[in-house]
């Protein structure tokens, strides 16, 4: 144990430098296609059921493809998240090669987590689909944090397109670097103890999932609904390590850090040394592992293990798919992870409509809700806006992606297949 602790010692001590601000701002703005190959190239039928019960979903629009075939989409169609699991290299112009030489190894051993992400969503993906995205740094900031001290906040922008260059989705992503260290030593969350649960209290929560049940097929119709409606609850967890296991396998991977085993597992520490760190046993593991074992997290100073922010943000378009229905569209989603959830919590969702209008053609549903723990603690808010099929105006029109992102995607694919074209000629 006291060599475990001083191998926690020595990886916890990276600091935030002024250096490290200062190189990361090089990235602000700049745009470069990902080279990133996630869980899936190509998407089967069989991933997009795997990703939705990895989250805990069973809408047959996801699950069942025979279903799919009967709706306005005359397919099965991915829910909103499955790009956490999507991914293909888009060939294209790199970054300048100063600007990738000056931010290499940039935040080394400083802990990264998403806080919150906001999300517009323009085509559905289907079975068959690649997604290739291209982005980049929109801004960075240094914070202060109350729990980690000296912080860096940076807004990622990633433009997803399907193998036809149409914009499925933009997504902004807010990530906060913050030194292991300060967490530690601050402690400020470690006095939570571990949830426990009566039989009467778990059955109060299996009663919720007992009423839960999609849409389905029947339209949720815009005058059908107020201003003040209240929206059905949603249960998740209590979370156990068994859950984390699911969302891993069942579609999520361990993106976006291609954690694999034996081999693989060990050309991948080659390449990112500082992202595995020795655990009791002197084996060289990653940090991610902050997410199922508890005596990791808390040597960056949480109180046990815990989800992940992308699994909370499958959970809340869950909330929205089942109660739009088949007919219905997620315009755009905003959320924040402003606590953690560590095993053993368990959240309701509940949310409520502030708002409804007719733009641009479309009927539109402003909704606001959230996660709440049994500790009575809003761990992750949110807002959206839905669109919903109309007596009077008919079915849901799918939102038009910014012109301006239209035309790049067009560009982008264009040079994409231009390289492919190169490399096969020389036969690389």
């Amino acid at each position: 144990m006291a060599d475990m602790k001083e191998e926690f010692e020595r990886e916890t001590a990276y600091e935030i430098t002024d250096e490290d601000i200062e190189r990361s701002m090089l990235l602000n703005g700049l745009v470069a296609p990902s080279g990133a190959r996630e869980y899936y190239s190509v998407l089967p039928p069989d991933g997009i059921r795997k990703l939705a019960r990895g989250y805990g979903d069973d809408n047959p629009l996801f699950v069942d493809p025979e279903y799919g075939e009967t709706t306005r989409w005359g397919s099965q169609i991915a829910p909103p998240m499955i790009s956490i699991a999507m991914n293909s290299p888009l060939y294209g112009d790199r970054l300048p090669e100063d600007v990738r030489r000056a931010t290499r190894g940039l935040f080394a051993g400083i802990h990264l987590f998403v806080s919150g992400q906001s999300m517009e969503w323009f085509r559905p993906v289907l079975p068959g689909d690649q997604l290739f995205s291209f982005g980049g740094i929109e801004s960075t900031q240094e914070k202060k944090s109350e729990f980690a001290g000296r912080s860096v906040m940076r807004v990622s922008r990633t433009v997803q397109m399907n193998q036809r260059a149409e914009v499925v989705a933009i997504q902004r992503v807010i990530l906060i670097h913050s030194a292991r260290k300060r967490a530690r030593d601050k402690g400020k969350y470690l006095d939570i103890e571990p949830a426990t649960y009566t039989d009467e209290e778990i059955a109060a929560h299996d009663a919720i999932y007992a009423a839960e049940k999609p849409r389905g097929a029947e339209p949720r119709w815009f005058e059908d609904v107020s201003v003040g409606d209240a929206l059905p609850r949603m249960a998740k967890g209590p979370l156990t390590l068994t859950e984390i296991i699911c969302f891993h396998a069942g579609g999520y991977g361990f993106a976006p850090y291609n954690i694999s085993s034996s081999r693989i597992g060990y050309k991948n520490r080659q390449r990112i040394p500082k992202f595995y760190i020795k655990n009791e046993a002197g084996i060289p593991d990653v940090s991610q592992r902050v997410h199922w074992e508890s005596d990791w997290a808390k040597a960056i100073g949480n109180p046990m293990a815990y989800d992940y922010g992308v699994m909370r943000e499958c959970w809340l378009t869950h909330y929205l798919t089942d109660w739009i229905g088949d007919d219905g569209w997620i315009v755009r989603q905003h959320d924040e992870m402003r606590k953690l959830n560590y095993l053993g919590d368990a959240h309701i969702i509940t949310g409520e409509i502030t708002g409804k209008r007719i733009e641009n053609d479309q009927c539109l549903v402003d909704i606001e809700f959230r996660a709440t723990n049994q500790r009575d603690v809003v761990t992750a808010p949110a807002s959206a806006t839905v669109a919903l099929p109309s007596r009077e105006r008919g079915p849901v029109r799918l939102p038009d992606p910014p012109a301006d992102m239209a035309t790049r995607a067009i560009e982008m694919m264009a040079r994409h297949h231009e390289i492919l074209r190169e490399r096969r000629a020389a036969g690389t």
